[in-house]
């Protein structure tokens, strides 16, 4: 498998016996992870040639791993040109935060209707997770920790193929709340959310839970317009 990659980690070759497909995937996965995590900037250009010796493979897949990526919306190509990480899209994240909300608040519904502490069990190990995340100032993988946790609510309510839905569009979403994750208490807020997500549901609390998932949702969004303001670089 590729290595998670960022500045202090160059990425691990890909081993050449790995077929075509999987090797198109997984650097489709960590130029994905990258992005997100706003170590590939948006507006900065991407060369498929610089791409393929980092990661020791050929064009082939990365020119697979790109069309993907812009099938996402994550990068942007322009013929005879270039190649560029897409700058944030304010728009498509609200959009998205929409289409997330409504199959959330619904899941959360049916979880909670069951009252099953099972179904929370993995997003109760996630959480402790992030705090650990938290308390070593890892900011990176409480950014991917938080979007497990929400997978794991996915899986709880038997929709986890939905989750590739949601996921495929939510970098822009994602990345605004990247740069909105070092505010001065926005940490605590998501684990504040998150705990009152899973204790609603445990109890069987609808409204609560419902309720504690839209503050969660939607607070980084409430933050946009600010965000941008701060970092118009990256918009």
């Amino acid at each position: 498998m590729i290595a998670s990659t960022n500045k202090l980690a160059p990425p691990q070759p890909i081993r050449q016996q790995l077929k075509r497909g999987s090797v198109s995937l997984q650097l489709h996965d960590s130029l994905r992870e990258r992005i997100l995590d706003l170590d590939l900037e948006p507006g900065q250009a991407l060369s498929r040639a610089e791409i393929a010796a980092e990661y020791r493979v050929s064009l082939t897949p990365v020119r697979d791993a790109l069309i993907k990526l812009e099938e996402e919306g994550l990068i942007d190509t322009f013929p005879q040109s270039k190649t560029e990480v897409s700058k944030i899209d304010i728009e498509h994240a609200q959009e998205t935060h929409f289409l997330r909300l409504s199959l959330e608040l619904e899941i959360v519904r049916r979880i909670a209707a069951k009252r099953d502490p099972a179904l929370t069990a993995t997003a109760r190990s996630i959480l402790a997770q992030q705090v650990v995340a938290r308390d070593t100032g890892d900011l990176d993988a409480f950014a991917r920790l938080d979007r497990s946790f929400h997978l794991a609510l996915y899986e709880a309510g038997g929709m986890e193929k939905l989750y590739g839905l949601i996921d495929a569009r939510s970098g822009h979403i994602d990345r605004l709340r990247k740069l909105n994750l070092p505010d001065p208490g926005k940490i605590q807020s998501i684990l504040d959310c998150h705990t009152r997500i899973l204790d609603a549901i445990e109890a069987g609390d609808t409204d609560a839970a419902c309720a504690a998932l839209r503050e969660h949702l939607s607070g980084t969004l409430a933050m946009a317009n600010t965000i941008r303001d701060r970092n118009p670089q990256y918009f």
